[in-house]
């Protein structure tokens, strides 16, 4: 009896199905497959550069566009810009997910390279404030990658191998969020910083911001390129059961008819139980603390290049967009180093919720400690400032790593896509909020420097401290609930 039960055992393939040749290629090979995941690290930066690599130079584009009468009115203009981006990729994430879980993940992820080439290269030869928003809204909205590409990390692998895809997306997402902003800093205004090489004629002296721009999608060009070599890992089966009428095929119908029969009570279950995602309450949980973390991120980003390039006479540190793109190449291969040789020992050791509770905590008194920077000067300010920069940077990767470990872990592997989808839609609108709300807040505290309560730029650090302590309250119990075992699989 229990020779023949071994057929029904054994996992049936469909031909000219590409999750199924996937699949039947990780089975032949157990080891990591480094190709694949070099490509998903190339598909994940490509995505990540543009997000925030205006950040550096967008007070000076606001300027330069002549839309604000004041200088203390630049960072609200700003915070619109920076909003753009997050708002339109909110409309779209779920709509995407769903294209990816039915049309495949390649597709989707390379109209999303397309978008960036594009939009990315109009944004940095805008004219007009209208422009800046319009391209960026448009990039934001056709950029559908990285719920996709979350679910293709999973799949494109061995089950065992899964944990380390997942964590290579947010690594590289990490990395594209910190040198995004670095070659923002370095390369925007290069007839300004580099004189001898780039006249002001030239067509980056009359488009200052367009070289960090064009740099960015050109190695967009390049990720495009190597999506020819990403194989599609999902699962299109034709409804054929008799297919040719062959003894070889009418057997797979019948081991594929049992198969089903004997999934049917499980799967059942799992369906009765994921109709709808929004009653996973691990999910949804991890959801919200995630997006209340992005927000506060988010923020950070924009305000700290704000913050850095303003005034000291505003209570910044009169920094050039060169040096704030200084601090972001520092941080950006600190942070890499951090995540490929401490994080996975921390993580292992603590956990993905303590190691998030332990970086959020830490994040309170080193939030705190900026507004003071602005009294240092010299190589003493540098090096704080280098020093601060780089262990925000770890804390907000560690946290955001964390609660995207927890969220693929809420959910089966069937339903990753549209799962991802809907974190990347909550979390874009948060990061949508983000830069308005948080260029207004700097805009208004720029114009309270002599007040009694928190003058200046301490209150703009001190709300950011809020939004963090609000996160660290919600990943405790009863609110924040670990997904169980099964949900994995």
């Amino acid at each position: 009896m229990a020779t023949n039960a071994n057929p029904l055992l054994k996992k049936v393939y469909h031909e000219n199905c590409p999750g199924c040749k996937q699949d039947r290629r990780n089975e032949a090979h157990p080891g990591i497959p480094y190709k694949e995941f070099f490509y998903i690290w190339a598909v994940t930066l490509c995505s990540a550069l543009p997000i925030s690599s205006l950040f550096p130079f967008l007070y000076f584009m606001i300027r330069d566009l002549h839309i604000s009468k004041r200088e203390e009115d630049i960072g609200f203009y700003a915070g619109f810009v920076g909003s753009a981006f997050m708002f339109g990729r909110a409309l779209t994430s779920v709509f995407w997910g769903m294209v990816a879980d039915r049309y495949g993940r390649k597709p989707v992820i390379v109209i999303s390279i397309v978008s960036v080439i594009v939009f990315n290269t109009l944004f940095g030869l805008s004219t007009s404030y209208v422009m800046a928003i319009t391209t960026r809204s448009l990039l934001g909205f056709l950029c559908g990658l990285l719920g996709p590409i979350k679910a293709y990390a999973s799949e494109v692998c061995r089950r065992e191998h899964q944990a380390l895809g997942l964590s290579l997306v947010t690594t590289s997402r990490g990395i594209g969020l910190i040198v995004g902003p670095a070659i923002g800093g370095f390369l925007a205004q290069p007839a300004e910083k580099y004189p001898n090489i780039f006249s002001e004629d030239s067509l980056f002296g009359r488009f200052p911001y367009f070289l960090p721009c064009l740099c960015i999608s050109l190695f967009a060009v390049g990720a495009f390129i190597a999506c020819f070599w990403l194989p599609e890992t999902l699962h299109m089966h034709k409804e054929n059961s008799l297919g040719d009428g062959t003894v070889e095929s009418l057997e797979a119908s019948l081991i594929g008819s049992d198969l089903k029969r004997n999934d049917e009570e499980t799967e059942g279950r799992e369906l009765a139980s994921s109709k709808s995602l929004i009653k996973n309450w691990p999910l949804i949980s991890s959801i919200i603390v995630y997006c209340v973390f992005s927000l506060q991120d988010m923020a950070y980003s924009e305000i700290f290049s704000l913050w850095a390039v303003s005034n000291k006479s505003y209570g910044g540190l009169s920094f050039s967009s060169q040096d704030v793109g200084e601090v972001l190449a520092i941080s950006g291969f600190s942070l890499l180093v951090y995540q490929l040789l401490l994080y996975p020992h921390f993580a292992k050791c603590l956990g993905p919720i303590t190691s998030s509770r332990v970086a959020a905590v830490l994040s309170i008194p080193l939030l705190a400690s900026y507004p003071f920077m602005a009294k240092l000067s010299g190589f003493t300010l540098s090096l704080i400032v280098n020093c601060a920069s780089l262990l925000k940077n770890a804390f907000s990767v560690t946290i955001i790593t964390g609660f995207n470990i927890l969220q693929n872990n809420a959910v089966s592997q069937h339903q990753r896509g549209a799962a991802n989808g809907i974190s990347i839609t909550a979390m874009s609108l948060f990061k949508a909020a983000a830069p308005a709300g948080g260029g207004a807040l700097f805009s208004w505290a720029q114009r309270r420097q002599n007040a009694s309560f928190l003058p200046g730029d301490r209150m703009v650090f001190f709300v950011l401290n809020i939004i963090g302590f609000v996160g660290l309250l919600l990943t405790f119990k009863p609110f924040l609930n670990q997904p169980s075992r099964k949900s994995t699989t």
